[in-house]
């Protein structure tokens, strides 16, 4: 299997190409600069959970569309300890995308690892997220309203506006996030 820094890279270029975009005209949809996407298809870099929701909004695409693996199997076992994160804060924030987006069904699963005392701001974007807690506990600021979340609890939110995920307690927190695009054909 591919590392996640050259399946980011190839499907990237992928998408570019398969659009006809230059880098600049990418840079200017994204707002990460050509030197920062060059990089990233080159798989010379891997990119944060932030600057790949930037290029996913950019381009109007789900963010898994940057970590997925073709494959075509019916049944498909996931273990999480054999998938590499993507991650952000230095490690704080782990994103693992478990089932990544396919047109046809219109949503994405991921499990999220967040450490002792981290905040992840989470730029706005397209669907409807649907978050539930495995372990620890999760406060999730939605348009100024504050929710505390913790094991077996859940929640559901329009992700159009900026929200943020803080752990303020003394262990990490694992949350599994469900990324619903109910008009999108992405």
């Amino acid at each position: 299997m591919d590392s996640i820094q050259e399946v980011i890279a190839q499907n990237l270029m992928n998408i570019r190409r398969k659009r006809g975009l230059s880098l600049d005209k990418v840079a200017e949809l994204t707002g990460v600069s050509k030197a920062m996407l060059s990089q990233i298809e080159k798989g010379k870099t891997s990119p944060t959970v932030t600057i790949l929701w930037k290029i996913a909004n950019g381009l109007q695409v789900s963010f898994s569309t940057f970590i997925k693996v073709s494959d075509k199997q019916q049944i498909e076992k996931i273990k999480i300890d054999q998938l590499t994160p993507v991650n952000d804060e230095n490690g704080n924030y782990l994103v693992y995308s478990i089932f990544p987006y396919h047109p046809e069904k219109k949503f994405e699963i991921y499990m999220v690892s967040l450490q002792p005392g981290y905040t992840h701001i989470a730029e706005k974007h397209l669907g409807e997220e649907y978050i539930l807690i495995q372990n620890g506990e999760l406060t999730l600021e939605i348009q100024g309203e504050t929710c505390l979340l913790s094991t077996n609890d859940t929640i559901k939110f329009n992700a159009d506006t900026e929200h943020t995920y803080t752990n303020t307690s003394e262990e990490a927190v694992q949350f599994y996030i469900v990324i619903y695009y109910p008009d999108q054909d992405l």
